[in-house]
């Protein structure tokens, strides 16, 4: 397995993990690979700083005292650092909408000109169907993939 740092078009930082550069390719190219955040398919990898050290070597030139890993790390809002019980409570919040899939559009449409009574909802919409809502001055908001996914 090769982890990948990841950047959407929108500046979300986030990590895959594939079989190799040429499995990254072929989804990426399939746009099999989606920003957890904002659920764009246009992603790019970073340049990686990792370096590979044969073990005997890295055993024999050990620092005394390793830094903190955390602290290694680039603090960049991955939203897949959130404490679990976090991410547990959004996750319960999302289970609690109801989910009218692709008849989203529609559902929002009628909540918003009150011909039927309002309700949490959830379900999908293309790109320019939300642009439409937006334009009609229904609010919603994007959910990002790993909210709807009971699993991860």
């Amino acid at each position: 397995m090769i982890i990948f740092d990841l950047n959407c078009t929108h500046g979300h930082r986030f990590e895959g993990w594939f079989d190799s550069a040429e499995a990254f390719d072929r989804q990426r190219d399939a746009e099999m690979i989606a920003c957890p955040v904002c659920d764009d398919v246009h992603v790019d990898r970073l340049p990686s700083a990792q370096v590979r050290v044969p073990r005997a070597a890295a055993r024999d030139n050990a620092p005394a005292e390793a830094p903190d890993e955390a602290e290694k790390r680039p603090e960049h809002g991955d939203v897949m650092t959130l404490p679990t019980e976090v991410l547990a409570k959004l996750r319960a919040i999302v289970r609690a909408t109801e989910n009218v899939g692709s008849r989203f559009p529609e559902e929002a449409r009628k909540i918003h000109y009150q011909e039927i009574p309002a309700r949490a909802i959830r379900g999908q919409a293309s790109r320019e169907e939300a642009k439409e809502l937006s334009d009609e001055g229904i609010d919603f908001a994007p959910l990002p993939p790993f909210l709807t996914k009971d699993t991860h």
